[in-house]
């Protein structure tokens, strides 16, 4: 047993006498090469977000004092990210594209190395994502733009180069595309440049950022670290450019209108007020561009329609923002009848186009605290019909006056709300009091997509009158699972009614109705020219987009909303992700 212990003793050894020697064979070899270099003890990265920001402007300044460009002008993209996936995404594993160089770009998400030479990236670009394979011995340090800094610090620029790119930094990648022995599809890079440094410290990958907050503040942060949501706004070009096709294909004519002006028209709602300092005269910025659009119609442009920018000073809920995209048009020679079958082929036919099918999967009550219970909704045209007055009568189970535009009917309206326990803002107008039974009684039960039609007079300022009864109007409002995306009517063009209905509303206003239209003689001027049998229509399309989204607040399908100021006083883009 003892000389058992001994020879394996001389063995163990001998073993180690022969690996060091080879070591030191190795280093001699390497260093005749120029290939050893001297190892610099990795730092630790801070975790404090100031000092993050200050070691990232010192490397620019450093950078800067060697002569390179932290942020060069132009870097050669050969194809996009989700190009490259899709191009290549058929190669076996370790298989390379011989005689193939790609260069492409995109920002660093993840770096990790698997050795002190062998370092992966992940980059994302357009809501996908690569991995960037860097190697040490395939490396082009002669072309890197660091090679200067790399030789003074005493290294080559490989690793120079490797020690100045962080997490959030956008960079551009040379090289060889291929798949790892792994199978994992990547580029095999010759060369990666800084094209533009991150100076703030992001989220971490385990918790990501999910403070609204600081996602609707920040929306190119949350866009970073949250790429499918990247996903909602895709989904409304593609619904705009649905709507802008469809109209198009009708041989409607997109046009623009003004948003400044002279006087708010074309809706109810409250205006945002400004001031043209060289005309000196008070504006708004409009609220609906309808009464231009009808302008145009009397000038012989028979199928007209904008998408744009509408502005109302009101208040900011899960359905409202202050300023939102709308598509008004209008249709001469139809009427409201013909625009029901119309907003029934353009709405199911966007949403079977946009998600694949007629039915939906909606969260209507998501929050924080999880999604909740999604609910089904069925887009398959006919759309349901409910009469606003009759089917509220039936609700109610009440008769409500024939014609609401006397006192007597006001002061009916007010005593069955306070019997029905509905409370309404003032000023107690006719339309305001209608307007809330409705909402509170008739409203909540639109589930799948349903046209409110037949709106009183009183509260359609704009439209025409019903043919069968002229104290209703011929208006439809299109609700889905609650909230109204649609608004049309058949257009009123007498000039004497449109006169009298506006100095009604002027009434409303002088009663202190803030939302009320006042008159409007310039539009009652162009209505005596002769407008033609004309249909208007419009919808909300954020509204719509929410649907379509899977979104319950109108803030997720708003790039950037409208948020009250930071509380602290700053500006809520000077906090940075780490300190939220």
């Amino acid at each position: 047993n003892e000389l058992k212990r001994r020879a394996k003793e001389e063995y163990k050894k001998k073993q180690a006498e022969e690996k060091a020697a080879a070591k030191a064979a190795k280093a001699a070899e390497d260093a005749a090469k120029g290939v050893n270099q001297p190892k610099k003890k990795k730092a630790e990265e801070p975790v404090d977000p100031a000092e993050f920001r200050g070691n990232r402007l010192k490397s620019i300044e450093q950078l800067s004092a060697a002569g390179v460009s932290a942020y060069p002008h132009k870097w050669a993209v050969d194809m996009t990210i989700p190009k490259f996936n899709q191009t290549y995404d058929h190669l076996e594993k370790e298989q390379k594209v011989e005689g193939v160089e790609v260069c492409l770009a995109g920002r660093v998400m993840n770096l990790r190395n698997q050795s002190a030479k062998l370092f992966f990236l992940d980059l994302m670009g357009e809501g996908e994502k690569v991995q960037a394979h860097l190697e040490f011995t395939v490396y082009d340090n002669n072309s890197d733009t660091m090679q200067g800094l790399a030789q003074a610090n005493g290294q080559e620029a490989f690793f120079e180069k490797l020690e100045r790119i962080k997490r959030g930094d956008i960079v551009g990648v040379r090289g060889q595309p291929g798949k790892t022995n792994r199978g994992q599809l990547s580029l095999f890079c010759k060369q990666i440049e800084l094209l533009s440094p991150c100076l703030h410290m992001l989220p971490t990958a385990r918790y990501g950022l999910k403070d609204q907050e600081t996602r609707y503040r920040q929306r190119y942060l949350d866009l970073i670290m949250n790429p499918t949501n990247r996903d909602v706004f895709v989904t409304r070009a593609k619904m705009i450019r649905y709507v802008r096709s469809f109209l198009d294909s009708m041989g409607f004519i997109e046009v623009e209108t003004p948003i400044l002006n002279m006087k708010a028209g074309g809706a109810t709602a409250r205006p945002f007020k400004t001031k043209h300092n060289d005309l000196d005269v008070d504006m708004v910025m409009r609220i609906a561009p309808e009464l231009y659009l009808k302008k145009l119609i009397v000038g012989g442009l028979d199928r007209v329609y904008e998408i744009g920018r509408q502005f109302r000073n009101e208040g900011i809920d899960m359905t409202h923002n202050p300023e939102f995209t709308s598509c008004e048009f209008y249709w001469a020679y139809a009427d409201y009848n013909d625009l029901m079958k119309l907003t029934e082929e353009l709405v199911s036919g966007m949403v079977k186009a946009l998600t694949g099918s007629y039915v939906i999967e909606y969260h209507s009550d998501a929050s924080a605290a999880g999604p909740g219970t999604p609910k089904t909704i069925d887009f398959t045209p006919p759309f349901n019909v409910v009469r606003m007055v009759p089917d509220l009568e039936k609700e109610l189970g009440v008769t409500l006056p024939e014609d609401l535009s006397t006192e007597e009917a006001n002061q009916f309206l007010q005593k069955l709300c306070k019997d029905k326990g509905v409370e309404c803002a003032p000023p107690l107008t006719t339309a305001r009091l209608v307007d809330k039974l409705v909402g509170d009684f008739l409203e909540p039960k639109f589930d799948r997509p349903t046209f409110l039609c037949d709106h009183p007079m009183v509260m359609s300022p704009l439209a025409k009158w019903n043919r069968n009864n002229r104290c209703f109007s011929e208006r439809f409002e299109l609700f889905v699972d609650g909230k109204e995306v649609a608004n049309a009517y058949t257009e009123l063009n007498d000039p004497a009614v449109q006169h009298q209905n506006f100095l009604n509303q002027k009434k409303d206003a002088e009663k202190g109705d803030l939302e009320a239209q006042g008159d409007d003689d310039d539009f009652v001027t162009a209505l005596e020219y002769g407008l033609p049998p004309t249909a208007g229509w419009g919808m909300g399309m954020d509204r719509m987009c929410m649907f379509l989204t899977d979104k319950n607040n109108i803030k997720e399908v708003l790039l950037f909303p409208a948020m009250k100021p930071a509380e602290d006083g700053a500006p809520a883009e000077n906090i940075t992700a780490a300190q939220q």
